[in-house]
């Protein structure tokens, strides 16, 4: 019974992507096309593997996808008018207990002028972020600055209780750093020191250990065939079916020319987790103003042609990868991304999208492009197993004992905190399924290669799995997934020592020139 109960661990943990499979948040609905700076790309959560960090949770939200290096001259800042959160339910009812709320704010130099320069008895405005070599983050020579706040609230996330996370110092303002301009605004490769000068311990409410914080511009982590995937798969079956070319393209396909703007926080355990539930979700989201006035005569300032006003209306959401991509229906992408996991009333995941998860439709899609027979069995009652509920004795809070049963079916990324970390090198990058239980989809790592675990499964790995007579029915056996024992890769494949083993975690930006 041993043996069948470790198998059943490893096949689900293999599932919870399995609905979809193949890019992060990348432009994923039609509305969130219109607003990059509020488009969450990935979501990341782990035990942190930082030495001398055991007994932390690292958590990166990425936002502003597909940031070419040299896109100046505004580059990236994040959204004034917008509203960004890292929820945490820690108590399995599917609803925030913790919101990280980060609220950010553009000052222009010099009170409102931003650098200028005299130009024939005429102080006049430079066009440029920059009026000369950044060295320093103290005196940089920037028109104009980014800084947000951070607070965390306990209960709802509106009505609850708010409070603010401060500096070692009780300071309420954090700075961030400007985006890797290049190497001439920063010489020597200073760039990576000057960031790291913005990365800064916290003080958080009702935590009695300090934790950390970092906001700024990151190189892309997602490593995907992106454009191969979405051309309908784009790449012969000889090719996505050998485990040989699990990396033939590369480590980071068409995003290792990209960078992304993160959200990374650093926060103990014990200031996640809830009595002895050690299991927690996370999910990011970021919302804007219900209403907007744009201003045709603008008067000088930053945004100032709009004005924003009413309630903060949730316009993007991640938790697990690849969710809103490939797994929901077109015609519900938008409404996805406004849902909460879990509410009394019929603006549920449950309600509104089980659908997706029971009969989904990329192993139909992988069958008529490549021949490969998709699993026969419906409801796809495995996928909702580790997708909806997390999984029995691994990341599956205590209250759930079943699907719909003791809690909801939401999704969300799930973490046991309780699984000790494993430093880089140790790292497998396909995470349970190859005997890594402390990675994905148990929380999800850098290095965690979430594509191709997520074609193997869609495909039935799970069926092949737990076998015909495995004493824990999940719904399937070997017989419904001719190709569940296929070893699908997307041919790009990244490893957690292609990262920086200490937080953010994440590498230093590509430069706009070199």
């Amino acid at each position: 019974m041993k043996t069948k109960i470790g198998k059943l661990a490893k096949a689900c943990l293999l599932l919870v992507a399995a609905g979809g499979a193949m890019a992060s948040s990348h432009r994923e609905a039609p509305f969130i096309t219109t607003a990059p700076k509020v488009d969450g790309t990935d979501f990341y959560m782990f035990n942190s593997y930082e030495a001398g960090k055991a007994g932390n949770v690292t958590l990166i939200a990425n936002y502003l996808p597909l940031q070419d290096a040299y896109g100046g001259p505004n580059y990236f800042s994040m959204d004034p008018n917008a509203l960004y959160e890292i929820h945490i339910d820690n108590n399995g009812d599917g609803k925030e207990d913790l919101t990280f709320q980060f609220r950010f704010k553009n000052e222009l130099a010099s009170n409102g002028a931003g650098i200028t320069l005299p130009i024939g008895g005429k102080n006049v405005s430079i066009p440029l972020r920059q009026a000369g070599a950044v060295t320093n983050a103290a005196n940089a020579p920037l028109s104009y600055t980014e800084s947000f706040t951070l607070n965390v609230v306990r209960g709802d996330r509106r009505s609850g209780t708010r409070a603010a996370v401060t500096t070692a110092g009780g300071g309420t303002t954090f700075g961030k750093p400007i985006d890797y301009i290049g190497t001439k605004t920063f010489p020597g490769n200073s760039y990576e020191g000057y960031a790291n000068s913005y990365i800064q311990s916290i003080n958080i409410p009702g935590c009695a250990s300090p934790g950390k914080v970092f906001v700024g511009q990151r190189k892309e982590a997602f490593s995907v065939n992106l454009g191969a995937i979405f051309d309908l798969v784009n790449a012969p079956a000889a090719f996505i079916t050998s485990e040989a070319n699990a990396s033939a393209a590369g480590k980071f396909g068409e995003l290792d020319d990209k960078n992304v703007t993160s959200l990374a926080l650093e926060v103990p355990a014990t200031c996640l987790t809830q009595g002895s539930e050690k299991v927690i979700g996370g999910w990011t989201t970021a919302s804007l103003r219900q209403g907007r006035l744009l201003n045709g005569t603008p008067s000088s300032g930053l945004q100032a042609s709009e004005k924003t006003g009413g309630a903060w209306t949730q316009v993007s959401r991640l938790g697990m990868p690849l969710v809103n991509e490939v797994v929901i229906g077109l015609k519900d992408k938008d409404k996805f991304n406004a849902n909460k996991p879990f509410t009394s009333d019929t603006r549920n995941d449950a309600t509104n999208f089980a659908d997706y998860v029971t009969n989904p439709t990329l192993p139909a899609l992988l069958e008529s492009l490549f021949g490969v027979k998709a699993p026969t069995n419906f409801p796809r009652t495995d996928l909702m197993t580790a997708f909806l509920t997390g999984l029995p004795t691994v990341n599956r809070p205590a209250n759930i004992t079943g699907l719909g049963v003791g809690g909801p079916l939401t999704e969300m990324l799930r973490l046991n905190t309780s699984i000790a970390a494993k430093p880089a090198a140790a790292q497998n990058a396909l995470g349970v399924a190859a005997g890594d239980a402390a990675g994905f989809p148990n929380g999800r790592r850098l290095g965690d290669d979430v594509v191709d675990v997520s074609l193997r499964v869609a495909m039935g790995a799970l069926c092949v799995l737990t076998g015909d007579t495995d004493a824990l029915k999940v719904g399937c056996k070997p017989a419904d997934a001719p190709a569940g024992g296929v070893a699908f890769v997307d041919g790009v494949r990244a490893s957690a020592t292609d990262f920086q083993q200490v937080f953010p975690y994440l590498n230093t930006p590509i430069p706009g020139a070199k």
